[in-house]
């Protein structure tokens, strides 16, 4: 048995996206052909590669969960899921020939053909992947937080226990589909003929009828409810990265998981600081004077005020690095920096003796000219 991609990579199942794709950068450093000494290193990097393309893809990755490792290769290889260049999502003007467009969408008609069960398989099921979003502070960004976030999902009807119909409903064998749940036809296609197994639509799969349904969710076996959960999101999170709650998802259906709750992460603008990453950037201003003769000045950060010294000659524009004072760096030690950019600021209101002194700046520098308006501009532009 062929090692699966979640042991290729070195990751638990419930891995998030971030950590997949830094164990895929690991692996990559390690084995790429042009830096590894390892015989092996071509296949290992490519087994790596393979595995992080299929689990940075939800749609892929929920297909490798559900089928298996040795069925989902089976299944690639008769192009059955929907990615590669092999696959029927790739085959240019012809299109998917089985219908629902390339993706999941012609999976139910294609089961049969390779594995003799329709889309519709028995056995558990594990539920659906929901998303949602929440929006944090570039503050609580920096600290890290416990949050406490609601959201209406779909739960197993507490009533029925998820069957859709009361415990002492009378049941009788659907005659629509024998009782099995699934209505088998023959269907002539461009690759030749393809035996396709469809859902009954009479029993929706069950291979039963009941007599009675359950009030409570209409027979549908669940049940929309809301849910508080606490959300830990980690200090140093970025923009648009997704936080992954396992099983707190859609119920799984015959005894499969729940599947999981994905939160992306939206940070508000701030005020002050932009973020670049890890580092912060922030402009701040400062008098011509202290530009010209240096300066301590006093900079806000994320964890305080600190000091900064203005070198004398500082000129507009002018950027000053403070070293681990920007955001701490996601799951790893250490933090990035923070810029400062220096804007000199042009007086623009002085006083008579004020004018004087740049008056004779202006005269001992060779500057012959009236300290006005035309003055002013001047030293505006030179900056």
């Amino acid at each position: 048995m062929s090692e699966d991609f979640y042991e290729v990579l070195g990751v638990s199942r419930d891995a998030s996206e971030d950590e997949i794709k830094q164990a895929y950068r690991e692996k990559a450093r390690e084995y790429h052909p042009d830096v590894s000494d390892d015989p092996n290193a071509e296949e290992k990097f490519k087994k790596a590669k393979k595995a992080k393309e299929v689990l940075t893809d939800d749609e892929q990755r929920q297909m490798y969960d559900q089928m298996g490792h040795e069925r989902f290769e089976q299944a690639e290889k008769h192009g059955a899921t929907g990615g590669g260049a092999g696959g029927f999502g790739g085959m240019g003007g012809q299109g998917n020939p089985f219908g629902g467009g390339g993706g999941m969408g012609g999976m139910n008609d294609i089961f049969e053909q390779f594995f003799g069960g329709g889309g519709q398989r028995d056995g558990p099921r594990q539920g659906q992947d929901l998303k949602t979003r929440m929006s944090i502070t570039l503050e609580d960004a920096y600290d890290g937080l416990t949050r406490n976030l609601t959201v209406t999902r779909p739960e197993t009807c507490p009533d029925c226990d998820g069957a859709g119909h009361p415990a002492d409903a009378d049941a009788e064998t659907c005659p629509e589909c024998g009782g099995q749940g699934q209505q088998t036809r023959v269907q002539q296609t461009p690759l030749g003929r393809v035996q396709q197994t469809q859902t009954c639509r009479r029993c929706e799969g069950e291979g039963t009828l009941y007599s009675e349904t359950c009030s409570t969710c209409r027979g549908d076996g669940r049940v929309q409810n809301e849910a508080t959960l606490q959300v830990d999101i980690p200090a140093g999170i970025q923009d648009g990265q997704t936080l992954r709650m396992n099983g707190e998802g859609a119920p799984g259906e015959q005894g499969g998981r729940n599947g999981d709750l994905l939160i992306e992460i939206v940070i508000e603008d701030h005020e002050e600081f932009e973020r670049d990453g890890d580092d912060l950037r922030y402009t701040t201003a400062v008098s011509f004077p202290q530009a010209t003769f240096g300066d301590t000045i006093e900079v806000p950060t994320l964890d305080g005020s600190v000091e900064m010294t203005l070198d004398a000659g500082t000129q507009s524009g002018e950027v000053f690095r403070l070293k681990g004072k920007g955001m701490p760096r996601l799951r790893r030690r250490g933090h990035g920096d923070l810029y400062v950019q220096v804007q000199v600021v042009t007086p623009t209101d002085l006083n008579e003796e004020q004018r004087e002194a740049l008056e004779a700046f202006a005269e001992a520098g060779g500057e012959e000219i009236d300290v006005g308006k035309g003055f002013f501009e001047k030293i505006k532009n030179s900056f």
